[in-house]
């Protein structure tokens, strides 16, 4: 059984005095905009080549497929089929998603505020039906509560069309809206409402505001960012009052503020953009309250600042800064105001009574955990939600009463086929990496695990930006853990599972921290005695697939195998190519390599792709989505490519392409777990369990 060998097609460029060869260049298709639109578009020798890849990988994972069913099942019957989310008030009505048992995607629904039965506006079943993939994007009942949003991206490539439905008729309006970003935020009057439009390399610049019964041409454009590198969204204020239009990179934000009741009303600047600085706004009355990093505060503080004056010169401290603890958002009600903070990589919730200004926090107990706020519709209200979860428990939502402190139980997650958590444990380690840092290291494995050193090991890790991995509870990670497993999660740096200041010492100029980082947690789950050297599968995605591009060549004797799921593995390139979607944006990131000659030699010094060497390779398998707009398809197909060609042992190297989805895979909630089962049925493959039972 023989891998694809991809032609080498002499492609040569000179930048900054160093000479870049790069042979694989081809699988680039040069109209790769038209094939984000239509994938039917790709280039024949590209798709022949691809198409000859997933033929392999279907080949070499063969021997896998009854353990791909078996998996399949088993994360099956671990889901509720007929789920559904708790109702969240807003005036006279609830609104909840729910799946209907074997239902593949949400409907999308109301009931009266005091419960009863639901009627659907949204059928995702039922609309997916006339196309290979669906996603709905954004949904949002207009103010009086007659119409709805909605939008939804038929090709993977995230374009989505908004369209409006009535709720009385179930019927869409003529109006439809193409190549946006999928939000929309209604007017007061619910005539109107604004967007996002991508532009032609698929970047959301533009703002414009859509009038009910016209054409998207005659919409009017209210905001349009001149940096190509910032990237742009909107969002409804906390008290509904205003639309803010959000415009940033990973370095800087700014924003503006709409007045949903005026429909002409132009944005309204709260305060200029400045290098470094970072704020987001919420609203009550005629007072801003500000999340920001101001004044080198780089865990975040929070300001307040006059509704009529919102510049600099006029933000108050309201919260100070605490390093060490980094506040991650803000939630705004009439009368409180609630922080989600982390320190040491453990989350709280803290709220303020705005009129006391006594405060108190919610925290649990647990070595390991994930909690997240959860947002609502109603201002004017008391009662807020969290959602809990650590590694072995299940997700819960709570109804919390920040008045009187009550918190009730509002949804468990439910795990059909059962679930004893009391069957797993789940821990905290720390691993000391080159320079000092101590890493936290998130681990489960199941309660009779004899710490002998020889279990399998899979170790996931992201780091990059800002982005923390929370030690949250996945009914799917429980078929490998089951199999004698240990699951573990490194917070390194690049994320901000520690802190901001944890990120800023993961990104540019101290990218390859990230990479040691997730070097070192492996090492120290070896000392601890939980696995070996050769029974670490590394898993990682995005970024993450960056991470393991970098670790596969720095660290190749540490693991057995390497799952990267669409791989940002060709840093270089695609920081060079200012046409593609994210490199702009990504500049402050990894650095401008077109302009910045110490950028460009330290990002050519550990990209994945360029440092591809004569050495033996674990096992690897990269999975890609042929329309994704984020990490483009040819990134792992490049990579593989020269892999193949250089390694000199060890692998095999499979790349496996979805040719009818993005960076997402596939739509469906239970076709996503095909792609799953594979990937841990590789992760078994590779250390010999495949033929294993839980």
């Amino acid at each position: 059984m023989k891998p694809p060998i991809a032609p080498r097609r002499p492609s040569r460029r000179t930048l900054h005095g160093v000479t870049l060869d790069d042979e694989y260049a081809w699988l680039k298709d040069a109209k790769w905009q038209e094939v984000l639109r239509d994938p039917s578009l790709l280039d024949p020798d590209i798709r022949a080549y691809i198409e000859a890849e997933n033929t392999y990988a279907e080949e070499r994972l063969g021997p896998t497929q009854a353990l791909q069913k078996t998996l399949v099942a088993e994360m099956r019957g671990r889901i509720k089929e007929d789920d559904s989310g708790v109702p969240t008030p807003d005036g006279p009505f609830s609104y909840l998603w729910k799946f209907r048992e074997g239902g593949q995607h949400q409907q999308i629904g109301r009931t009266p505020r005091d419960g009863g039965e639901m009627q659907t506006i949204l059928d995702g079943d039922a609309l997916a039906r006339a196309s290979d993939y669906f996603k709905f994007g954004g949904t949002r009942h207009s103010p009086d509560h007659r119409l709805e949003a909605w939008s939804a991206d038929l090709r993977g490539s995230e374009y989505f069309t908004v369209r409006v439905r009535r709720w009385d008729s179930g019927e869409d309006l003529p109006d439809t809206l193409t190549e946006t970003s999928g939000s929309v935020v209604w007017g007061h009057d619910s005539s109107f409402f604004f967007y996002v439009k991508v532009d032609e390399n698929h970047r959301p610049l533009k703002v414009y505001r859509h009038r009910l019964g016209t054409a998207q041409a005659e919409d009017v454009l209210v905001y349009e960012e001149p940096d190509v590198g910032w990237f742009t969204r909107i969002d409804e204020s906390a008290s509904g009052r205003f639309c803010i239009v959000s415009g940033g990179d990973h370095d800087t934000t700014e924003q503006r503020l709409i007045d949903l009741s005026v429909p002409d009303a132009p944005p309204r600047l709260v305060a200029p953009r400045e290098k470094g600085v970072r704020y987001n706004v919420a609203d009550r009355g005629e007072e801003l309250f500000i999340l920001t990093n101001e004044g080198a505060a780089i865990d975040f503080k929070i300001v307040t600042a006059p509704l009529a004056t919102p510049q600099r010169a006029h933000w108050r401290e309201y919260v100070p800064h605490r390093p060490g603890t980094y506040i991650l958002g803000i939630d705004l009600f009439a009368g409180h105001l609630v922080r989600l903070e982390r320190t040491n990589a453990l989350p709280s919730i803290a709220i303020r009574d705005l009129a006391t200004q006594a405060e108190h926090t919610i925290a649990f107990d647990e070595t390991a955990y994930s909690l997240d706020m959860v947002g609502g519709f109603e201002f004017e209200t008391t009662v807020m939600r969290f959602a809990y979860s650590s590694m072995t428990t299940p997700s819960e939502v709570y109804e919390y009463d920040m008045a009187t402190r009550q918190r009730t139980l509002r949804k468990r997650q439910e795990i059909p086929s059962g679930h004893d958590p009391a069957a797993y444990v789940t821990t905290r380690i720390t691993a000391v990496a080159h320079d000092g840092a101590e890493v936290p290291v998130s681990i489960l494995h199941r309660r009779n695990l004899v710490r002998d050193g020889r279990a399998p090991l899979l170790l996931y890790g992201y780091g990059s930006y800002g982005m923390a991995m929370p030690a949250s509870f996945s009914a799917n990670r429980l078929s490998l853990v089951d199999r004698g497993f240990v699951y573990a999660i490194a917070h390194i740096r690049g994320g901000s599972d520690k802190g901001w200041s944890w990120y800023l010492d993961g990104k540019r100029e101290k990218k390859t921290n990230t990479f040691d980082d997730f070097v070192a947690a492996g090492r120290a789950l070896i000392e601890a005695n939980y696995t070996s050297a050769k029974r670490i599968v590394g898993h990682g995605g995005s970024a993450g697939g960056m991470l393991m591009g970098a670790v596969a060549n720095r660290a190749p004797d540490l693991f057995a195998g390497i799952i990267a799921e669409v791989p940002f593995v060709d840093v270089l390139a695609t920081m060079l190519d200012d046409k593609l979607p994210l490199t702009p944006p990504e500049w402050p990131e990894w650095g401008n390599p077109i302009t910045d000659p110490e950028a460009f030699r330290y990002i050519r010094s550990y990209s994945p792709y360029d440092n591809v060497t004569a050495q033996n390779y674990p096992a690897i398998l990269a999975m890609a989505g042929l329309t994704d707009p984020r990490v483009t398809y040819w990134e792992p197909a490049k990579w593989v490519a020269r892999l193949r060609a250089t390694m000199t042992g060890g692998g095999p190297v499979i790349l496996r392409t979805n040719m009818g989805a993005g960076h997402g895979g596939s739509s469906g909630r239970f076709s996503r777990l095909d792609e799953v089962a594979i990937a841990y049925a590789f992760a078994l493959d590779t250390v010999g369990l495949a033929g294993g039972a839980p």
